[in-house]
């Protein structure tokens, strides 16, 4: 167990807060993995929840994670209104949603806060090969740190974002619908040949897994995926 602390908060969305938490000296971790917090109860108990890291490493020993707000979540109430200055709880570095030697063309694949891993990853790592980040999410005040992947397309030109959303507006001038229904075209456009990575709930890891292996003939050791339930 290690006492982390928070430093900074801030709100992404309406329904997402960025927390910056200080994990002391000698915490070090690969881009991709994810911490536990040990949340308080009422008793001496503590619940476990785990969340991906969003920043690459820093020498500092200071990380980010974006936590959602769920109706009746301890973890996430609780997350949402401590205070900077505050102990942390915490376990890890853990996890093996991490960059493998990169061969090939990258798919990102990721929905909500499963975007997390995917900015550490592509802050972290300056030399990639072609990669594209399919990213959906319901409207567009939901779109998780846009600045920063826009930023980081105009400064590469192996790098495209390519957002979706379910429920855009009529002013949307981007792609509709979930992330599956685009995931053809995504590995065309990656010249049929690429190594996937899939972030998000269990429902759209399972689809999109379905339709890489079954509709594409994505090998299944090609396709790595994180669920965040």
């Amino acid at each position: 167990m290690r006492e982390a602390k928070l430093i900074a908060a801030r709100m992404l969305t309406p329904e997402v807060r960025e927390l910056t938490v200080d994990a002391g000296p000698g915490f070090v971790f690969e881009p991709g993995q994810w911490v536990s917090f040990r949340i308080p109860q009422s008793t001496e108990d503590r619940v476990a929840r785990a969340y991906s890291i969003a920043s690459p490493p820093r020498q500092d020993g200071t990380f980010l994670v974006a936590v959602t707000r769920v109706e009746g979540g301890p973890g996430s109430n609780f997350l949402h209104t401590i205070e900077p200055g505050e102990p942390l709880a915490m376990l890890g570095p853990e996890g093996l949603f991490t960059l493998h030697k990169p061969e090939r063309p990258i798919l990102m694949v990721a929905t909500g806060t499963g975007v997390s891993p995917f900015r550490s990853i592509l802050l972290a790592y300056e030399q990639l090969p072609e990669t594209l980040l399919l990213f959906g999410h319901r409207t567009e005040q939901d779109l998780l740190y846009r600045e920063d992947f826009v930023a980081i397309e105009q400064r590469r030109g192996s790098f495209r974002y390519i957002p979706t959303l379910s429920r855009g507006g009529p002013e949307w001038p981007g792609r509709r619908g979930y992330v599956q229904s685009h995931v053809p075209e995504m590995v065309r456009m990656l010249g049929g040949d690429c190594d996937v990575y899939v972030c998000g709930l269990n429902k759209m890891i399972q689809q999109v897994r379905g339709v890489l292996k079954n509709d594409l003939g994505i090998p299944r050791q090609r396709i790595h995926s994180e669920r965040y339930d």
